[in-house]
């Protein structure tokens, strides 16, 4: 006797889960993906520069490759020192006694977006690694969607580029910086007060932070699907402790208090000295500078701050193999005027008042490709600031469209994400499935900003 099988029905896909497999089976890894980016600018810059030829190609490209060291260098310390203070005993004491306020899961999930959105807006790298430890912290503490609450913490980190240690803000206020172009094209530096302080970037970041927490209560999993953490796969890394019994004079030195104090004084004096002697304070140095005062004073002894460094070090590793190549990028457009093509096909597009518009569309579309701010900068920089120029448009506000842009796709990047889920041990997929909805809601407030209020 035969017996019949009704097929299983075909799975349905969601528009996030497609979205996260198309990436996966298109995009390579990031340094791949800078190579042939490499490829493609040095053709087309061949094919339409003005000034082409190979012997300008490959010596702008040499060029460029190097020049950007600096800045790679600065930017990797942001994002070096942000993580070693994330990591501080009295940091992370109050991180989680903030998280502890949350009784429901909508409100720590709420709590953990707006923390992580306020610590990445003062330092990225603070951001990236408070995200994870809030989302531990709580699915510790309540039953959650582990995959939910690491998304909360993840969208926080939307503001980013918005906030203070902005790698594209910061590269334009800091005088005689590779990366700044505004400075080069126009002859002048923009402090924060032009770029970061302003109602066309301050309004859509506070109104993110006022959305997406009831956006994330919508995507809130039912309990039953719910998968939780755990913590016996996944467990919290073992803090460092004090050696006991008696210490030699070099053990006694590299776990005393006096090495932490002596640099407090020392970063103290400084500041007090550029308050009153009026002293230059400002772009990218005074941000790491700060974030590693405040970290080596936080964690007590030297010791205990090297160790923090060098485990944030090993987040860095592709910052360092791209910037590099992206430096070789902005030096081929420069050597053979690419810039000025593609900055004429922006103004035959835009008008004085659409060209933020417009370079924040592109950006949300270059991020895809080059998912680092100073990176995707090197490239979008050299050609929406001279149209911004010639159109008349907002030089600032151009520049931050950019930024928007990058912060806004980063949150359907799986390169940003990736340090992220594998500091709170979970899948990237399922993350991103979450955040597609963040990068829609950003979508449409950042761009609404560039339109509207500029």
């Amino acid at each position: 006797m035969k017996t019949s099988v009704t097929p299983a029905p075909a799975k349905k896909v969601g528009f996030t889960e497609a979205t996260i497999q198309l990436f996966e089976r298109t995009i390579p890894d990031p340094f791949v993906l800078a190579i042939l980016i490499t490829a493609v600018v040095g053709a087309l810059a061949l094919i339409f520069g003005p000034h082409a030829s190979v012997d300008r190609l490959v010596t702008g490209w040499y060029k460029g490759f190097f020049g950007i060291l600096t800045f790679a260098f600065q930017i990797t310390l942001v994002l070096v020192t942000g993580h070693a203070f994330a990591h501080a005993p009295p940091v992370q004491r109050v991180f989680k006694g903030l998280i502890s306020i949350a009784r429901t899961p909508v409100q720590a999930a709420a709590l953990t977006f707006l923390l992580v959105a306020i610590a990445s807006f003062f330092n990225w790298g603070l951001g990236l690694v408070v995200s994870a430890l809030l989302a531990r912290e709580v699915a510790k503490r309540m039953k959650v969607d582990f995959a939910w609450i690491v998304a909360a913490g993840f969208s926080g980190w939307v503001v980013w580029a918005s906030g203070i240690s902005s790698s594209i803000a910061l590269a334009q206020s800091t005088a005689g910086s590779a990366m700044n172009v505004v400075q080069k094209v126009t002859g002048t530096v923009l402090p924060f007060g032009d770029t970061v302080f302003t109602r066309f970037n301050l309004v859509p970041t506070v109104a993110m932070m006022i959305v997406m927490p009831f956006v994330l209560a919508w995507l809130k999993p039912s309990d039953e699907n719910a998968v939780v953490l755990d913590t016996t796969l996944h467990p919290d890394p073992p803090v460092r402790q004090k050696p006991q019994g008696p210490l030699s004079f070099a053990k006694w030195l590299e776990h005393s208090w006096i090495g932490s104090a002596f640099i407090g004084v020392l970063g103290v004096a400084l500041l007090v000295y550029t308050r009153y002697e009026h002293v230059a304070f400002s772009g990218v140095n005074a941000v790491i500078f700060v974030m590693f005062i405040a970290g080596i004073v936080l964690h007590g002894y030297p010791l205990a701050y090297a160790d923090a460094v060098k485990n944030a070090a090993k987040q860095t590793g592709s910052m360092m193999l791209q910037y590099p190549l992206y430096g070789g990028i902005m030096g081929m457009m420069d050597a053979t005027g690419l810039p000025d093509v593609i900055s004429h096909f922006f103004i035959a597009i835009s008008n004085a008042h659409t060209l933020p518009f417009w370079s924040y569309i592109c950006s949300l579309i270059v991020t895809f490709f080059i998912p680092s701010g100073g990176g995707h900068w090197a490239v979008q920089g050299p050609f929406v600031v001279p149209a911004a120029v010639a159109l008349h448009a907002s030089v600032p506000a151009t520049t931050m469209a950019v930024a928007m842009g990058e912060q806004v796709s980063n949150m359907m990047q799986p390169f940003w994400a990736a340090p992220v889920v594998a500091m709170a041990g979970i899948g990237v997929q399922r993350v991103l499935g979450f955040t597609v909805v963040t990068f829609l809601v950003g979508l449409v407030i950042y761009g609404a900003a560039m339109l509207f209020l500029v």
